[in-house]
């Protein structure tokens, strides 16, 4: 099936300072190193990645929103968008419980809490209260009753993504339903997307000035120094999801034709941007925007991206059972082979609909505790100093994990220009960052 290409003509190569992932990169080092040798001014920086994380915020639902209602309302069969969606869904399943799987299986092997032998009552849990109290209305009927907004509009001045998601794929099934008589709007809407994408590229220009505030922020208040209480649980950690990525998603990507390596150096700029700013929803425009760029199909990202930041959170499991096994490791706590599953399983459902924005893995470990009572809440006040350092790769791994998935039900639903995602792999629809592809 031939998809209609992005728009993207070869440009001449920009200077390397231009290049935004060059800028990020700069602004990550002069952060790191205002953080390290003026710590106070570090800590005074962190309005900066905090802004920049909120002007990002600011136009996610309007992003998903376009991308969602045009590119349903543009499907000639309304059936492919449940097709689309069960695919994506039972994409994320698979490969969620893998990663759940896979830091369980790490924990055991290579026992990052054996011998702390740390006594619980000796743990001050004030600070763990706080995140367990954000977890006690997270039940199955609230998380139902959470994605169904108030209004028509209140996603799109809201934080909830799946919430906009709802609103976006409802309005686009009507908007397709009423035909002809919808055009204007659809016309309206597909000329709105212009203005909306050109903000997006504006907004990314301050991305170094938010990476800047945010590392500075992370090294002033927390130093170099803490990873090495705790150097066995990250390095773990970051170990796994590193194998994770190459190995697993590798392997995936390997099957339906990509390299992961190039995926990677394709959406460098973002995960530099993730990295500053240890938050996944700082790069969700940009993401959708690189996927169509490399062949899929908008209809397609639309679903997939939107959904998979809440459902498909491989970094974020990986570290729930890693994290959770520490604990009772440290805590000298015995799991049974069916308290474990029990574990897993709370763990599989909790996850569901955490956002891809700091400390959420540290409140969702907070809502699997709560419900598995054999491995004590407290215990998290063990890896709370060190779980701000854990966050940039929970959501770089989140990341890259949802990038693999749109290219992979795209391809599953033919809907995939695969030339175009070699020619964006291999670097050949390098643009003008001031030019905008065509979205048709």
């Amino acid at each position: 099936m031939h998809v209609p290409n992005s728009g993207l003509a070869p440009a001449r190569p920009l200077p390397f300072y231009r290049h935004l992932y060059f800028q990020v990169i700069v602004a990550i080092v002069i952060g790191v190193l205002v953080g390290y040798f003026d710590p106070r001014l570090g800590e005074s920086l962190k309005p900066l990645g905090d802004a920049f994380v909120k002007l990002v915020k600011m136009i996610i639902g309007p992003v998903i929103f376009l991308t969602i209602v045009t590119g349903i309302a543009g499907m000639t069969q309304l059936k492919s968008v449940g097709r689309v969606f069960a695919k994506a869904m039972i994409y994320f399943l698979f490969f969620s419980t893998l990663a759940l799987i896979v830091g369980m299986v790490v924990a055991h092997v290579v026992q990052p809490g054996a011998g702390m032998n740390v006594n619980v009552a000796d743990l001050d849990q004030s600070k763990v209260d706080e995140y367990v109290t954000a977890t006690h209305e997270m039940t199955v009927t609230g998380f139902l009753m959470d994605i169904i907004p108030k209004t028509l509009v209140s996603p799109l001045v809201g934080e909830n993504i799946l919430q906009v998601l709802f609103v976006s794929v409802l309005f686009g099934i009507a908007l397709a339903l009423v035909g002809e008589r919808g055009r204007p709007v659809l016309d309206l809407l597909n000329a709105l997307t212009t203005p909306v994408f050109r903000l997006v590229h504006l907004l990314m220009k301050a991305a170094p000035i938010g990476a800047f505030g945010a590392i500075a922020f992370t090294i002033g208040k927390y130093g170099l120094a803490v990873l090495a209480n705790l150097a066995w649980l990250v390095g773990s950690f970051y170990l796994t999801s590193l194998l994770f990525v190459l190995v697993i998603l590798g392997l995936v990507a390997r099957l339906c034709g990509f390299s992961i390596l190039k995926l990677i150096g394709y959406l460098k700029a973002e995960l530099l941007l993730v990295l500053g700013t240890s938050s996944s929803e700082s790069a969700l425009p940009s993401l959708m925007e690189k996927m169509e760029q490399a062949g899929c199909r908008k209809s397609v990202v639309g679903l997939v991206v939107p959904t998979g930041y809440s459902f498909n959170l491989d970094g974020t499991n990986i570290y729930m059972t890693l994290a959770a096994l520490f604990i009772a490791q440290a805590t000298n706590t015995e799991l049974t082979l069916g308290q474990q599953i029990t574990l897993l399983l709370v763990a599989m459902l909790s996850s569901k609909g955490a956002a891809g924005v700091t400390g959420a893995g540290f409140i969702t470990l907070a809502a699997t505790l709560s419900v598995v009572p054999e491995v004590p809440v407290a215990g998290m006040a063990l890896i709370l100093g060190v779980d701000r350092f854990m966050s940039e790769c929970r959501s770089l791994t989140n990341f890259i994990g949802n990038a693999v998935a749109t290219i992979v039900v795209s391809r599953w639903e033919n809907a995939l220009d695969r030339d175009q995602l070699k020619a964006a792999l291999d670097g050949k629809l390098e643009s003008d960052p001031d030019r905008l592809p065509i979205r048709g």
